[in-house]
């Protein structure tokens, strides 16, 4: 993550924006020029739509540098469209996710995808609710597939399980393909509630360092599912804290 100016964000933050001129226009108006797209924005089974959803983003500047976060099923033939959207947009990474009830067929599936599209998919650990969201998890699946498979760190549901994003990171460097910039505060009964990147629960200097230790050189990719009518200056502020420690 030396580099900042890599900085992406999730196409979710904008799902109150649907039309795709409204979000090229959103997108640069956060300050960033690269997305990863989620289904909001695209129907990624119809493979007649993902030529001009390319198209009208890369017109408007924006490169497409993810997609997800999506299930990644046993079934090939379910699954195959999810990768010829990656191949038409040239991007080299997904997020994903896969359910506990489709092992071990889930991760074949993905492995060998993974490998005939040449791209990595990156584990997003939505929670400590979810069988994904926890290190020893991880680790798990990690020991059972190839290194197409990594991780897409969420910072802020790390922070959900009681640890801390950088205990993550630490575990997992060379595996670790993409962060979710994403930020957490907590009342007390637990309950979350997104916040401006750096000012919830989240230490980004400590996370910074994290990254330089291993290595990062993955996708950056900011996230704030708060103001979804309204997202813009609050993905501004978001923007410009990350810079000012990753600078």
């Amino acid at each position: 993550m030396s580099s900042i100016k890599k900085l992406g964000v999730q196409s979710y933050c904008y799902r109150e924006i649907r039309a795709l001129p409204k979000l090229v226009k959103a997108v640069r108006e956060t300050g960033v020029d690269r997305l990863e797209l989620c289904g909001v924005h695209i129907d990624f089974n119809d493979l007649k739509s993902h030529a001009p959803v390319v198209r009208t983003l890369q017109e408007g500047g924006i490169t497409i540098v993810s997609s997800g976060v999506n299930g990644i099923s046993a079934d090939e033939a379910r699954a195959r469209p999810l990768f010829e959207f990656s191949k038409a947009a040239g991007a080299r990474l997904m997020s994903v996710s896969f359910n506990i009830h489709e092992l071990p067929g889930c991760l074949r599936t993905a492995e060998k995808l993974a490998e005939e599209y040449d791209i990595r998919l990156g584990i997003h650990n939505h929670g400590g609710y979810d069988w994904l969201g926890n290190v020893e998890s991880l680790r798990w699946v990690f020991q059972q597939t190839s290194p197409r498979i990594g991780l897409m760190l969420d910072t802020a549901w790390a922070l959900h399980t009681g640890q801390s994003a950088t205990n993550f990171v630490k575990a997992f460097g060379e595996r670790l393909y993409g962060v979710h910039l994403k930020d957490f505060t907590f009342d007390e009964k637990g309950k979350w509630r997104d916040a401006t990147v750096g000012e919830g629960t989240l230490d980004l200097p400590d996370l910074k360092r994290a990254l330089e230790e291993v290595g990062f050189s993955g996708e950056p990719i900011l996230e704030f599912e708060g103001d979804p009518s309204n997202p813009v200056p609050a993905l501004k502020k978001c923007v410009e804290a990350i810079r000012r420690v990753f600078a």
